[in-house]
C-alpha cells in the first residue's frame, strides 16, 4: 500500500511539472491554443491579445502597449520582453542589441503568431535560456484586418492550420507591398513602432508558396549587396551561416527561400531581392539586419510552428552573443552613406557569379494534365535527391546615383512630406523666398504597367535628363539634407530612378498631364514667327520631318513640337519637382 501511494505522489508531482511546463501562473492558462489543439490550430486576433496581455499581468519582464490604428479600426500592439523589467528602449539600446519580430503581415501564415506567442512565454517563465544583453519585441498581428477575416480555404496551398486569416487587410491591400507608399494606417502606424524601437535585427514570419522540396524551413535574408558594405558582408558570410548551423545542431535543416514557381529548384535560382516595398527591404534604409522565415506550405503545420520558434531562438542567441559587433557596423554603415559620393541603386542577379548550394529536394517530372491536357509538373516525395545546384545570390548595381548635399521640396507637395516626417526625416522649412541654384530632373522616358498593382499603375525603367537651373523657392518650401541618419531612405524614395521610388509609385503623376493646350489656328502664326525669327530651329524642325515620316505627315504633331519649344510651353510639365542641391 505505501509503495503505491509513493508511486501516486511520485505521478502527481510529474503532472505538476507538467502543468508549470504550461506556464500556470496567477490563474492564468498560458497553454496556447496551438498547443491545446495539438497542433492543429492558431488563435483569434482576440485571443492572442488577450494571451500577451495576460502574460504582462503575470510578467514584469512583459509590456504590452497599443500604438497607432490599422485600418480595421483595431489598434497594434507592441510586445516587449526586458529581462530586468525595464521597458525604456532609449536608455535600455545603449547597452542592449534589440531584435522586432513581425507576425500575421500575411494572417493565413500564422506560424510566426503561434510560434511567437510560446517564445514569450517561455522567456518570461525562464523555461528556457534567456538573453542577457538583448530586448525582443514583437508585433503580435500586424494585418488585424485581415486576421479578423477568418476562413479555411483560401491558403489553396497550404497544409494547416484548421482556420486562418486573409492575406489582403480591411482594404484589400497586401501589407508587404505598401512599406514605401504607407497607402495603409497599418504602415503608419508600423513606421512609428519601428522608429520607436530602432531594432538591430528584424524579423518577419511568413509561409512559402512555389516549388516543393525536403526543407521545412527556408530563410529569407535581405540581400547582402544591396544592403551593402561591411554590414553586407557580415551579415552574408557570418550571420546566415552562424543561424544555419546553429538549426542543424537542433536537427532543423534550413536553407536559402526557393525563389522558384512552375520550374524545378535543381535547375538553379536567385536570391529573392526585397526592395523597400517589403518589410526587410523597407528596414534596410535604416541598416537593420533584415530576415524572414518562410516555412514550406506543404509541411505540417505543428512542424512549421516549432521550426519557426528555433529559428527566431537562434537568431536571438546569436544576436546575444555578438551585439556589440552588430551595433558597431550599423553605425559604421550610417556614417557610410553620410560621407560616400555615390549611391549603387537597381540591383539585378550576377548571372555570371553563383554560388554553389547543396539542395534537398524531390525529383519532378512534366506529365500530361487530367484536367486541362496540358503540361503539369509533379513532384515525386518517394524520390527525395541531395544536389548541388546553381544559387544566384551576388547582385550587381546596374546605376548609381550621386549623393547630393540635399533635397528641396516645393510645400505642396504635402503628400511626400508627410511621408518623410513619419520617417523621422529632418524638414527645415526654408525661411524665406530665395533663389537656388539646384539640379533639376526631366522626366525622359518610363513605363506603366497596364494592369493595377496594390492600387496604383506603377512606373518603371524610368530615365530622367538633369541641368542646373537657378530656382525660385518660397518661404516654406523643405530643405532636406542627405546627411542624416535616413540617408538611404531619402535616396530611395525621391530620386525618381530607383525601383520604389517615390515617382514609380505614381505620387507625381500630376507632372505627367499638361494642364495648358494651344488652338492651332491661333498658334499657326506664332509658330510661323518662331521659324522666320530662329534659323537654328527651322533647321532642327525641318531635319525631323526628312527623318521621320510619321511626323512629316502629322500636321498636330509638328505644331505640339513647336509648341514645347516655345516659351508658351509649361514649365511644370515633366519637370519633376523635387530639386537636388549639388555637394
Amino acid at each position: 500500500m505505501k509503495k503505491l501511494i509513493i508511486v501516486f505522489l511520485g505521478a502527481f508531482l510529474l503532472i505538476s511539472c507538467d502543468l508549470e511546463k504550461y506556464r500556470l501562473v496567477n490563474d492564468f492558462d498560458f497553454l496556447t491554443k496551438f498547443e491545446k489543439s495539438e497542433g492543429k490550430e492558431t488563435g483569434t486576433y482576440e485571443e492572442v491579445i488577450e494571451f500577451y496581455q495576460e502574460l504582462a499581468d503575470a510578467y514584469e519582464n512583459i509590456s504590452l502597449e497599443e500604438i497607432g490604428n490599422t485600418d480595421s479600426g483595431e489598434p497594434l500592439h507592441l510586445a516587449i520582453f526586458s529581462q530586468n523589467g525595464k521597458f525604456n528602449l532609449d536608455n535600455l539600446r545603449k547597452e542592449n542589441g534589440i531584435i522586432l519580430i513581425n507576425n500575421g503581415i500575411h494572417p493565413g501564415e500564422s506560424d510566426g503568431i503561434d510560434a511567437t506567442m510560446m517564445l514569450f512565454r517561455d522567456l518570461a517563465g525562464d523555461s528556457i535560456s534567456t538573453p542577457k544583453n538583448t530586448i525582443i519585441a514583437t508585433i503580435p498581428i500586424y494585418n488585424v484586418g485581415g486576421a479578423l477575416n477568418r476562413n479555411s480555404t483560401t491558403r489553396t496551398n497550404q497544409n494547416g492550420p484548421e482556420e486562418y486569416g486573409f492575406r489582403g487587410n480591411a482594404r484589400n491591400y497586401d501589407l508587404n507591398r505598401d512599406f514605401i507608399k504607407a497607402d495603409t494606417r497599418n504602415t503608419r502606424s508600423f513606421y512609428e513602432i519601428f522608429h520607436k524601437v530602432q531594432p538591430d535585427v528584424f524579423i518577419d514570419n511568413h509561409v512559402s508558396n512555389g516549388a516543393d522540396y525536403q526543407y521545412t524551413l527556408t530563410h529569407l535574408f535581405t540581400q547582402h549587396n544591396k544592403l551593402g558594405g561591411e554590414l553586407g558582408e557580415y551579415l552574408n558570410k557570418k550571420m546566415m551561416p552562424a543561424i544555419e548551423d546553429s538549426l542543424r545542431k537542433k536537427n532543423w535543416e534550413i536553407t536559402p527561400y526557393v525563389n522558384v514557381f512552375n520550374q524545378v529548384p535543381e535547375e538553379g535560382f536567385s536570391q529573392f531581392l526585397d526592395t523597400p516595398r517589403y518589410s526587410t527591404g523597407y528596414t534596410t534604409l535604416f541598416n537593420t539586419l533584415g530576415m524572414m522565415m518562410e516555412t514550406h506550405m506543404l509541411k505540417p503545420y505543428k512542424d512549421r510552428v516549432y521550426g519557426t520558434y528555433e529559428f527566431m531562438n537562434s537568431v536571438i542567441n546569436y544576436t546575444d552573443a555578438d551585439k556589440e559587433s552588430i551595433k558597431d557596423l550599423r553605425d559604421r554603415a550610417r556614417r557610410k552613406y553620410l560621407t560616400d559620393r555615390w549611391y549603387p541603386t537597381n540591383f539585378k542577379p550576377d548571372m555570371e557569379n553563383p554560388s554553389k548550394r547543396n539542395f534537398k529536394g524531390f525529383e519532378a517530372e512534366t506529365v500530361t494534365s487530367e484536367v486541362t491536357g496540358g503540361q503539369r509538373l509533379k513532384y515525386d516525395r518517394d524520390k527525395p535527391f541531395t544536389k548541388e545546384i546553381d544559387y544566384y545570390d551576388n547582385f550587381i548595381a546596374e546605376d548609381r546615383i550621386e549623393i547630393p548635399r540635399a533635397y528641396i521640396i516645393p510645400q505642396g507637395w504635402w503628400n511626400v512630406t508627410e511621408l518623410l516626417e513619419l520617417n523621422n526625416i529632418v524638414l527645415e522649412p526654408l525661411p524665406q523666398d530665395t533663389v537656388i541654384l539646384v539640379e533639376s530632373y526631366r522626366i525622359k522616358d518610363f513605363e506603366t504597367s497596364e494592369r493595377a498593382y496594390e492600387g496604383h499603375y506603377m512606373h518603371k525603367n524610368t530615365q530622367v535628363s538633369s541641368r542646373i537651373d537657378s530656382v525660385q523657392f518660397r518661404k516654406g518650401d523643405l530643405y532636406v539634407k542627405t546627411f542624416q541618419d535616413g540617408a538611404r531612405y531619402l535616396l530611395e524614395t525621391l530620386e525618381p530612378t530607383a525601383p520604389d521610388s517615390f515617382f514609380n509609385w505614381n505620387f507625381f503623376d500630376p507632372i505627367l498631364q499638361k494642364k495648358e493646350g494651344f488652338s492651332t489656328y491661333v498658334f499657326e502664326d506664332t509658330a510661323k514667327t518662331m521659324l522666320n525669327q530662329n534659323p537654328e530651329l527651322k533647321e532642327e524642325f525641318e531635319e525631323k520631318k526628312r527623318r521621320e515620316p510619321e511626323f512629316e505627315n502629322n500636321s498636330y504633331s509638328q505644331l505640339r513640337w513647336l509648341h514645347q519649344k516655345s516659351k508658351h510651353y509649361e514649365e511644370a510639365h515633366l519637370r519633376y519637382p523635387v530639386f537636388r542641391v549639388p555637394r
